[in-house]
């Protein structure tokens, strides 16, 4: 397989069973993606299906309180409620025109699940998701949802029961079905292709960033800042970035509740090396090299791995990843709320705690962007239940 590598993590861990489906994927990447037919088809999708271009939101209240000039990357505003309909979109016209009639997924919040079983709509295809049992108490409304879009949805009572067991029953159910249907991977992890081929997707998240900004103020931002769970809004954003070193850039994963010995999702930070759903990467695993359960209050990021490009790119010192606890994301969740009307998810919430927790490592004056990935309706449960039993 081709540049299946970002320096020396990534790769294609898997069962000889599942080798032809992904060289299938690879091929189509290859071959199918770049053609000016299909990317115009994609277009005419994400502008009138999805809503794209989504708005660059500046926060008045915010940046007078900061000092700075905060701008937020509406992703929440994309039809189904987050910006996993970019990828959901792209990999579901790419197995559309693979010859495939049915979509299988994954999902931990459930906005992927809702953008796949949305998209298998629109396009005619059947579709399944599967879900863990823990993350579908938690997200039922996500779960009403993809039901009345039609898709199947199975609980997985596996492990912790979270998105990590539900990558796995959805990589045996495509060994079983990979004739006539494609794994639509949720997120910039996984075997090759996936890490590139969701980042194609998702990039365009970053590239409407920067032109928005620069339309706008006639300069690139001096700071961009995404959450990271498997890390796919992230590496979106960050992508068209990377080679402007003027540009500060900051992901920010899920410490959970932030006391010593208790489970967190940020394995960047506290992780070691290892493999996990078929790719080389930064897991959190115990001595014996079998994955500890994760946590975080947002099940989108309640995941024990990362993309391996996130791996590459904190390597090598080009993005730094901090962390962020439960208590300060539901924080800037209520802050955001009340200064500018903006009901942001628990994910992207993690993102905003950080810039409103550490603003003294934003030079004054200057421009920080936070993708908010996603919108809170789909938590407001969640933070009602921790209110209630905090």
């Amino acid at each position: 397989m081709k540049n299946s590598y970002f320096g020396d993590v990534g790769g294609c861990f898997v069962p000889e069973l599942l080798m032809p489906p992904l060289l299938e994927v690879e091929a189509a990447m290859e071959n199918i993606l770049p053609a000016p037919e299909f990317q115009a088809e994609l277009e005419d999708l994400l502008h009138n299906f999805a809503g794209r271009p989504t708005p660059l939101t500046y926060c008045p209240t915010l940046s007078g309180v900061l000092g700075f000039h905060l701008w937020l990357k509406r992703e929440d505003l994309l039809h189904t409620g987050a910006h996993k309909i970019n990828n959901t979109l792209g990999q579901a016209l790419l197995a559309k025109k693979m010859g495939k009639t049915a979509l299988v997924a994954e999902t931990g919040a459930g906005q992927h699940g809702v953008a796949t079983a949305a998209v298998a709509a629109r396009l005619g295809m059947d579709c399944t998701i599967y879900m863990g049992s823990e993350d579908i108490a938690r997200q039922a409304p996500n779960v009403m949802r993809m039901k009345l879009l039609g898709a199947t949805v199975h609980a997985v009572e596996n492990g912790t029961r979270t998105l990590k067991d539900a990558i796995n029953e959805t990589l045996r159910a495509w060994i079983s079905s990979q004739e006539s249907t494609h794994y639509c991977f949720g997120t910039a992890a996984g075997p090759h292709p996936f890490p590139t081929l969701v980042r194609k997707f998702q990039s365009v998240i970053g590239r409407e960033a920067r032109s928005q900004l620069v339309k706008k103020t006639g300069k690139l931002p001096d700071a961009i800042v995404a959450c990271v769970g498997g890390g796919s809004n992230a590496i979106g954003l960050f992508h068209p970035f990377l080679e402007d070193m003027t540009v500060r850039i900051i992901g920010v994963e899920a410490a959970g509740v932030g006391e010593p010995g208790c489970f967190n999702s940020a394995p960047l930070n506290l992780g070691d090396l290892g493999v996990l759903h078929g790719n080389y990467t930064m897991v959190l695993q115990n001595n014996d090299g079998q994955i500890e359960p994760s946590y975080s209050i947002s099940a989108g990021l309640d995941y024990p791995g990362v993309g391996p490009e996130h791996v590459w790119l904190c390597k090598s010192g080009r993005v730094r990843y901090g962390m962020v606890k439960d208590s300060n994301a539901l924080a800037a969740f209520h802050c955001l709320c009340k200064t500018e009307g903006i009901l942001p998810a628990l994910e992207s919430s993690h993102a905003l705690a950080y810039v409103l927790d550490h603003p003294q490592e934003f030079v004054p004056g200057s421009t920080v962007v936070v993708n908010l990935s996603g919108r809170g309706d789909k938590d407001i449960g969640i933070v009602a239940g921790r209110e209630m039993n905090p």
